[in-house]
Formats: C-alpha cells, structure tokens, sequence
C-alpha cells in the first residue's frame, strides 16, 4: 500500500503493543488476547482496515493510559486476522507512516485517540549519501558476522536509497531493546537517524567479534577436553589388558562426572573445591579407597541444592483460605501466622525470627507447618529431633572417617532439592546431650539468621547458604536451652476445648476416618452427643489424635457388622453403644457434690489434657497442731497448704477461733485422685475455704467453685488456664465460680458460649471468698474441748 493513501483522521483506532515496536515498511505478525484490542481490530477492519500501532512503557499494563504510552507510532494497514483456538487473534499488519499521539480515549469497548503525521526537520546534506553508502557496508559486514539476516533484507538495505527507509529496515531487524526502537522511530532529523544506527550496528559488530573469539577459545578448550577424554579411555584400556584396574560402570565415568560438575551450577567456593577434588580423583587408581571417598564428597556437592528454588506464594488470602480449611480454630496462631508470611512479602526477604510451635501432643502442630508450606508454595522437609544426642547428627562427620556422611541438614536440604524449603524441626525439646556432644548448639547456627547463610557441614566443610530456607519447629514444652529459644519466636498451642474437639471431629476428623476406612456417610451416623461422650469418658488429651484413633475403632466395628451381615445400615451409634463398640470408659469428669458439706470445696484445676474439678477435703481431729496434707502433691501446693494455714490463723478472731486453737487439733486435707500428681499455687483460695469450714463448722456451697493463688495477707492473685478451668466447671454442672479480680481481663479471650453458662465472679481478697463460698458468716464458737472436738469430727463424718 501506498504512503500516502494514509488518510488523514482526527480521530483513529489505537491497538497498544506490548515488547514490540513496528516501523513504516514492515509486515509483521502480531498475536492480540486483550478484549479491546480485538474489538479495535474488528472495528478497523469494517471502517478502512487502518489502526495506529503504539507501544506500551510497561508490558504489565492490562489498560494503559496515555501517560504509559510512547508519543510516536505507526498508522497501519490491516492484511489480515485470524482467530485461534485459545482464543487470541492473529493479524498481519503492514507499517506505513509515522504519527504523533495527541490524545487518547477510552470508548469501553476499544481505544481511540487524536494523531498527527510526524514530519522530518532535515534540510538536505551533503553528507546523507556518504553516511548512507557506510550504514549499507557495515550492515552487510554485521550480516555476514550473523549468519542469520535473510537474503531479502540484505537486498533491501543494498538497494535502499531513502535514508528513512534504510533506517526502518535495518531497525527492524536488528536485536535491539524496545526503547532503543523508540528512539530511532521518535527522531525527526535523518541525519541524527542515520548516525544513531551506524553507531548501533558497529556496537552489534564489536559484539559479535567478541563472541566468536569466546567460541573459539571455548572450542579449543572443548577439543582439548575431548583429546584428554581420549587419552584416558585409551589408558584405561591398557590398565585393563594388564590386569591392573577393573572396568568401571558408565554412570561413575570421569567425563561424565567433570560435565555434572560444571553444569551444576555450584558456588564458586564449592566449584573450586569440587575441580580440586575431581583432579585428585583423575589421579587414582578407580578401585582404590580413597577414591571412593573422593568420588562419594563431589556426589554430594552435586546433589545438595545450590541454585534451585520454588518461586514463593504470596498470596495472603489464599494462605488464610488454606489454614482455615486445615485448621478449626486456633485464630490467634492463624493471624500471628499470616502476620509473619505478610512482613516476608513486605520486606521480599525470609531473614526473620524462626517460629516455634509450642503445645501439648495431638494439637496440629506438624500439620500447621505443612499448611504453611502449602500457602506459600515451598517445598515441606521434616526433621525429627526426639533422641538426638550427637553433635555429628546436625553437623556431619569429617569425609576422612570409613562411612562419614554430611548432617541430617544438608541430607534433608538433598532430599528437598530446592533451596528454599519449609524446614521443620520436629520435637525440638527432644533432644540430650551426652560425651559426643550438645546437638542444641550445634543448632544455634542453623536457627540464626545472622550466621546461618554461612552454614558450615563437618562433611563438606564449605559455607551453605540456609538463609532461604523457613525454619519452622514443634515443642511439647518450653524446655529447651536458653540460647536455642532466643532465637525463635514462641507461639502457643493451647489444648482445644470441648466444642473444639467436637467441631474438628464433625468437619476434619469424621470425614476423613470414613474416607480412610472405605464407608460412606449413609452408612453410619454419629451423633454429637456420642462424639461428646467419647471425649469426655474415653479420651483425655489436650488434642485429638486419641479421638481420633477411637472413631477409627468405631468405624472398623461397623465394617466388619456390616460385612458379616450383623446389623443394617445405616448404623446410628448413640452414646449408650459406646460400651459395646470401645469397652468400659477409661475416665470420668469432675462433677459437683448435689449438697453442701462441710471441709469440701470444688477447685479448678488445669491439666495438659484440659481443665478439671479438684474436690478438696478437709478434717480436724483432736491432736497437737498438726497439720497434714496427702494427695500425691507437689512443692509448690505443699507450700500452699501452710500458706493457707497461716492466713486462717492470722484471721482466727473474725472466724470465732480462739488464738490458740490449733495447738489442740490436728488438721488434714486431702486431695483425692491420688495417682495423679498435683502442683501449682492456684488452689490456694479453695484450701482456705475448706479450712474455715471445717474450723467454723459451715458447710460450703456444693454451686460453688474457685481459684485463685493466696497471700500471707489474704490477697487473691491471678492464675494461668482460665479457659479450660471454666469449660470444666460448666461441665461439672457449677453455677457460680470464683476467679481473681486481675483474671477478668482474660475474659474476652474466651467465647461466650463458655461465659454465658456461668455466673462469674471476681474477688480479691479471702473475705470476698468465704462470703460467697459459705452458707452463712463464721460466728465464735466456745473454746474447744477434747469431747467438743470429737463431736465435730463425728459431724464431720456424718456429713
């Protein structure tokens, strides 16, 4: 088509090129997937198959706007569309003339704008045709350098006469970067065009030059490679024909060994050390010991990953949506989570505190972590460290030793074979120490961000680079080295209540036993009521891997029923099965006494496996002032006895007792359930009650139960567990519960499915206590005797 049958419009369909710039007298072909450069096609093609071509700034533009357009483009004819099946169209477009974009609009369904013809400024030079004649013999000079211009172009360019015309076809196809393009498509002058590609073309010159001298250097090299490979083939042949060596297999082959090497892509301290080594190996006889041990050092430097890593999600919302369908609850470890992978995409670096999952068996702790590699797309590795004693576990053992290998580290960086896995370290707390070493330090490199991109193996003793890698580990327990917990950020796992335990096994558990065992869902029901039962009588655990294992069981007994045509489906196991299908019921929960008795107090006590009624009980006996306290307990509750003692009798007066009333008694109290072991001071405000009541004779409230730690002065302080003590008074049928005043801020971390069950009621001193927990005030009693004493412990009995 002719130039200038170009028609002049005020107004023009514009089609936004990304990564290509197209020049007057060029016929390309341009793949187009966006809706309105479609449209604009269409459009063109019905009006007089001319559109404006004009390149983005950014390719990453979905709609640009003016301002991320270039000024000057081309007006083009339209030869031909096609539509592909992926749905983008193939046009061929033939570039005619320069235009200036002026405006731009966006009409919706495609792009117009306002242009106008760009003009040469030049006035005629002597100088056109000599600068002309010299672009022609340095471009057939680049063209013979390239081996790959067309024969067509090279003509083109030879017989081209117009300055403008050269430039465009030798633009077009020359290597050049978009802006480049741009450049020598914006420029008015044609003398500055025609210097600006000399200048070009002699840079692509002297590029080209210098890499056929690099080919040709890398040639002489490779055949100096393959005449060495030779000689060596030729050698172990004559070894052979002598007897002297055995016949290696092809995979151990020297040559292929020094290829892997060097298209590893190791580090240059490692590839120096991996050359060192190889020339070593070359030298050896292949049968011989220490090349086995050469030959096993440079396997590993070549399988421990250098290079390769997973590109990283970061994608916040999806790794919310994961955690949340893996997960029931556990809401503030899901947010301190998200927090942690949201500051990573921040600062596009995992340089960070080290997170430690803390909390008792059962709680989801690994499968948290292999939520966290799922959301963020890396590659899950898991390290057990329960029994690890040896230092050489972490760190390896020194290549000279028979059968040394690298630590478990770089072994499980190989077997993760990215660079940047999710790391977990399983059981952190697990580890000892003995002769051989302290593994906890060893670890302290591996967990320091500030060291551990310089990570040193025994075994190959050159720095690896961890500081990609997201360490993750698990505790039961926060007992673990001062130093190693430093440099990690604790997050807590504590045991799930009973409605958890109940949502997790109706949304996770449940489903996937059926799914495991074969049954369908039609097949057998199970009633909440039957789950709640199970976790109270069966299971006492803080997680739920036990319920887990039991409605395993359950499942496994209705199969073979339904197998051996014992019962018809569906089966609805309701809660008064349960003895038939798990046996007796291992535990039983704490319930509150129905009538009020005198020395029995309901505490709340927290266990690792939940919360628990503690039924406290308290006599008083003729004898000397000794006082008694059995039940398998600890030294801090010991100590919480005789703080109790002293507080009631530096109250003895507002109590009705005599100063000297305990020179003439012997008080005992006990903590039933004596197998298990109890400590903590949080029973402290319950054995002062249990102590009044038996000294006042007043019974306590059966509704009623407490914590609370106690002071010499009669002051309650806070405790820790607040929640599982709670969920277990409701449990036991408690109405009203004690708690210390400075425990009411933890209230809005409970739910209120919990709180509103209960009358909560905060106290801060004993007298709060005892007015509340006590049928009726204390009055004077008369002094006691020995036949007063014996009457009292009969109605104590009695009771």
């Amino acid at each position: 088509m002719d130039i200038e049958q170009i028609d002049l419009k005020t107004n023009v369909f514009v089609l936004a090129l990304r990564d290509v710039v197209v020049f007057p007298g060029m016929v390309v072909p341009l793949f187009v997937g966006r809706d309105k450069s479609r449209q604009a096609l269409r459009a063109a093609m019905k009006e007089d198959k001319q559109i404006f071509l004009i390149t983005q700034k950014k390719n990453t533009k979905d709609s640009p706007i003016a301002s991320e357009l270039y000024e000057v483009g081309v007006m083009s004819n339209i030869l031909q569309i096609l539509k592909l099946p992926d749905g983008t169209d193939k046009v061929l477009i033939e570039g005619v003339k320069r235009f200036k974009l002026l405006s731009l609009y966006d009409k919706e369904l495609f792009l117009t704008g306002d242009i106008e013809e760009l003009k040469f400024d030049d006035i005629p030079s002597t100088d056109v045709p000599v600068i002309i004649r010299r672009v022609q013999d340095r471009f057939v000079s680049y063209a013979n350098l390239k081996k790959k211009v067309s024969s067509e172009v090279k003509k083109s360019v030879s017989v081209a006469t117009d300055g403008n015309k050269l430039v465009d076809i030798i633009s077009a196809n020359l290597k050049l970067s978009i802006e480049e393009k741009q450049v020598l498509l914006e420029k008015t002058s044609l003398t500055d065009r025609l210097e600006r590609i000399l200048v070009t073309i002699e840079t692509e010159i002297d590029i080209l030059e210098s890499e056929i001298r690099i080919n040709a250097r890398v040639k002489k090299y490779m055949d100096k490679t393959q005449r060495n490979f030779y000689l060596n083939t030729k050698l172990k042949a004559i070894h052979e024909e002598l007897g002297e060596a055995a016949v290696e297999e092809e995979g151990n082959d020297l040559s292929k060994l020094k290829m892997r090497i060097e298209s590893t892509g190791l580090s240059a301290q490692a590839l120096k050390v991996a050359n060192e080594e190889f020339k070593k190996l070359r030298a050896m006889p292949s049968q011989s010991p220490e090349a086995n041990i050469v030959r096993n050092y440079i396997d590993w430097l070549l399988r421990v990953p250098w290079k390769k890593r997973t590109r990283v999600s970061k994608d916040l919302n999806k790794a919310q949506l994961i955690l949340d369908a893996q997960h029931y609850g556990l809401e503030k470890v899901k947010e301190r989570i998200i927090e942690y992978l949201a500051v990573q995409k921040r600062i596009n670096k995992i340089k960070g505190p080290i997170l430690c999952l803390v909390g008792p068996p059962g709680v989801g702790k690994t499968s948290l972590a292999k939520s966290i590699a799922e959301a963020t797309n890396r590659n899950f590795i898991k390290m057990s460290l329960g029994g690890v004693r040896d230092e050489a576990e972490i760190r390896g053992h020194r290549k000279t030793y028979l059968g040394a290998l690298p630590g478990r580290i770089i072994q499980k960086m190989k077997l993760a074979g990215t660079k940047n896995p999710l790391f977990l370290l399983d059981e952190i707390d697990k580890m000892a120490r003995d002769q051989r070493g302290d593994p906890s330090s060893a670890l302290l490199e591996v967990l320091d961000p500030e060291q551990n991109k310089r990570f040193n193996d025994h075994y190959l003793e050159i720095d690896y680079d961890l500081s990609d890698v997201m360490f993750v580990a698990t505790s039961n327990s926060m007992d673990m080295p001062e130093p190693l917990m430093d440099r990690m950020e604790i997050i807590n796992l504590s045991g799930y209540t009973e409605i958890e335990k109940l949502n997790i096994s109706t949304q996770h558990l449940f489903p996937r036993v059926l799914k495991n065992h074969g049954l369908k869902s039609k097949e057998i029901s199970v009633p909440d009521e039957t789950i709640t039962e199970i976790i109270q009588t069966y299971t006492r655990e803080a997680g739920v891997r036990l319920l887990d294992q039991e409605l395993a069981k359950i499942c496994r007994k209705v199969i073979k029923r339904i197998v051996t045509d014992e019962v018809e489906t569906p089966v609805n196991i309701l809660p008064k099965d349960l003895e038939d299908y798990l046996g007796v019921a291992r535990h039983r929960i704490g319930m509150a006494d129905e009538v009020n008795k005198i020395g029995q107090v309901s505490g709340l006590a927290w266990t690792r496996v939940g919360g628990d009624l503690l039924r406290i009980e308290a006599v008083c006996m003729p004898g000397k002032g000794k006082n008694i306290s059995t039940g398998q307990l600890g030294s801090v509750m010991q100590e919480s006895t005789q703080t109790a003692m002293s507080v009631i009798r530096s109250r003895s007066k507002d109590l009705g007792l005599e100063d000297d009333f305990y020179e003439k008694i012997d008080i005992h109290l006990h903590f039933p359930e004596g197998s298990i072991k109890k400590d903590g001071p949080s029973a402290g405000i319950a054995i002062c009650t249990a102590i009044a009541s038996i000294l006042t004779n007043i019974p306590v409230r059966s509704e009623v139960a407490m914590t609370g730690e106690i002071t010499l002065r009669g002051e309650v302080l806070p405790i820790g567990g607040l929640k599982e003590k709670m969920l277990a008074a409701l449990r036991g049928g408690i109405k009203t519960i004690l708690i210390p005043h400075d425990n009411m801020r933890d209230l809005n971390d409970i739910s209120s499915e919990i709180k509103s069950g209960l009358n909560i009621i905060p106290v801060q001193w004993l007298e709060e206590v005892l007015d509340i927990a006590l049928e009726s005030k204390a009055v004077p009693l008369k002094k006691y005797t020995n036949d007063s004493v014996e009457a009292l412990d009969r109605i104590v009995v009695s009771e």
